[in-house]
């Protein structure tokens, strides 16, 4: 997969960041809720809701990546009073504070350079406040750094501490290297194949939870139940890459889904990865506008 180059015009933030989320959630991602299958005792309108409270937060001029955290998931909180997006939140507020930053998109990635290096105690104190109000499922309590204590450490550090085993934290640690390098060309290629954003996010979704183990199945179910469900994920990108017409691969991603869903496994830490790639993409690539008009 190419790298394609990056546009010279920045589109409205605020606007992106809800396309971003609207896309992500209405994609068909097996294990997720989407526009054709609810689940985990969600809707999908609480995720349209969310994207609505969090997209003029976010792009507020002035705020630090821990203030944007926290006031995201407060905005989230008051909207639909359940945790539907912190793993987007946690994503989204470094990109947001980097691209007001950047002159133009081919300088966001030294932008967010430059963010997550300034990110101090301060931040790491409000984002853990953020996380705390948002319960995500399957936080535990931790030896060090733990989130029901104050932090001793910066938010950067604290997510260098977690990389290994996190996949958000990851993204703080390698300069979100990820969604650049390995989300952005599977986005980008699904959207050249079928020139459909639907199906190009649910590729781009399936080459993280194919690549990337979910660490949200593996903090629920352990290593062993997410190499599993990466290992089905690489199967179902392989042959969603090959097929001919995609509505041939409907039926077997939404068997899957079903199957994850039945035993309650839900791979949501891909999908956050998932809208991370589509904010960058809408943000920075030629293509971007066409997402937008879809």
């Amino acid at each position: 997969m190419t790298k394609p180059g990056l546009q010279v015009t920045w589109p409205n933030l605020a606007r992106v960041i809800e396309w971003a989320c609207r896309v992500e959630v209405l994609a068909p991602k097996p294990g997720n809720v989407n526009a054709y299958s609810s689940g985990h005792g969600m809707k999908l309108e609480d995720f349209l809701h969310s994207a609505q409270a969090i997209a003029p937060v976010l792009s507020t001029a002035g705020k630090g990546v821990g203030e944007r955290i926290l006031a995201a998931v407060i905005a989230t909180k008051t909207a639909v009073n359940t945790n539907t997006n912190l793993g987007i939140i946690l994503l989204f507020s470094p990109l947001a504070r980097a691209t007001l930053e950047a002159e133009k998109p081919a300088t966001l990635r030294p932008a967010l350079t430059t963010v997550l290096a300034r990110l101090g105690i301060d931040d790491a104190r409000l984002a853990y406040q953020a996380i705390r109000l948002a319960q995500p499922g399957g936080i535990g309590h931790s030896s060090a750094h733990d989130i029901a204590e104050e932090p001793q450490v910066t938010l950067l550090e604290a997510m260098q501490w977690a990389a290994e085993w996190d996949s958000i934290a990851r993204q703080y640690h390698n300069g979100f290297g990820d969604i650049f390098e390995l989300g952005i060309p599977s986005l980008l290629e699904g959207f050249s194949k079928w020139e459909n954003i639907e199906w190009a996010t649910t590729l781009a979704y399936l080459t993280f939870l194919a690549t990337l183990p979910d660490s949200l199945v593996r903090r629920k179910y352990g290593a062993t139940v997410a190499a599993q469900v990466a290992q089905k994920a690489s199967e179902l990108q392989k042959k969603l890459i090959n097929q001919g017409p995609v509505s041939q691969m409907k039926s077997r991603l939404r068997a899957w889904d079903q199957a994850l869903k039945r035993d309650f496994i839900n791979p949501g830490t891909s999908a956050d990865l998932t809208a991370a790639t589509l904010l960058v993409g809408g943000l920075c690539q030629p293509s971007a506008l066409k997402f937008l008009e879809a």
